[in-house]
Parts: C-alpha cells; sequence; structure tokens
C-alpha cells in the first residue's frame, strides 16, 4: 500500500479480485463478490455510501510490528488490481507504505446493521454488555 499524505488518497496495490463481505444478524449472510462489483456500492443504489461514507480498520504489518488505522473511506477507483480511496484519518497514522495489509469496512448504521433502526434493541443489549 502507499499512502499519499498531501492529497490524502491510500493506494492498495494487488487487491484481491474477490472481496469477502458477511452481515450480523437478522440474516447472517455471508459470501463473496467480484470487487469490480463493490466498488460501485459508494455510488448506486438507495442505500449507497456516496452519503455517508464507511469507516475502515486499515491494519499495516510491516517487519514484526503491527500498525492499525480507523479512516473514512471516500471514492474508489478501481484500476487494474490497484483499489484506490481518499481518506479521512480518524485515528492512528497512516504510514506512507506497507507490505502486508488488511481492510475491516464498518457499515455501522445502514440498514440493518446495529445502529440501524433495524438494529436498536441489539444496540441497547450490546452497550449493556460491553460497559
Amino acid at each position: 500500500m502507499r499512502f499519499d499524505k498531501a492529497t490524502d488518497t491510500l493506494t492498495l496495490e494487488g487487491v484481491s479480485p474477490v472481496t469477502v463481505f458477511f452481515s450480523d444478524r437478522p440474516e447472517r449472510i455471508a459470501g463473496n463478490m467480484n470487487t469490480a462489483a463493490f466498488v460501485p456500492f459508494w455510488s448506486t443504489g438507495k442505500h449507497s455510501f456516496l452519503s455517508d461514507p464507511p469507516n475502515a480498520d486499515i491494519s499495516i504489518v510491516n517487519g514484526h510490528a503491527l500498525q492499525q488505522t480507523v479512516a473514512v473511506l471516500r471514492s474508489p477507483a478501481l484500476q487494474g488490481d490497484n483499489l484506490i480511496y481518499k481518506v479521512s484519518v480518524l485515528e492512528g497514522e497512516m504510514p506512507p507504505s506497507g507490505n502486508d495489509v488488511s481492510m475491516f469496512i464498518d457499515v455501522i448504521g445502514m440498514p440493518l446493521t446495529p445502529l440501524s433502526f433495524a438494529g436498536v434493541a441489539r444496540r441497547t443489549y450490546r452497550r449493556a454488555f460491553l460497559y
């Protein structure tokens, strides 16, 4: 991966052509899809990420050190096997480069997730349990 701090651009190099996804209750769906089919979720459909972009945990291993950054992802572009995002770092610091990278995109607040209206009962339970 490369990160250009001047333009807030994150480039994930050599991304898999397949994106793995899963959802929590009530449906508990898991599967995979072409990464090229995943990118349009930022601009297509009633519940796109365009108006409410998701947060992501970006885990980067350099040598034996793990660095984690939380960022908002915007404007994805797939160019060959490079996936490029505009990012706003929320927590941590994005290194200028890294070799072993994984990204978990959090869609809390999207329909049928724990912070959506449909998940309000779970949200209360989880808060009571976690705190």
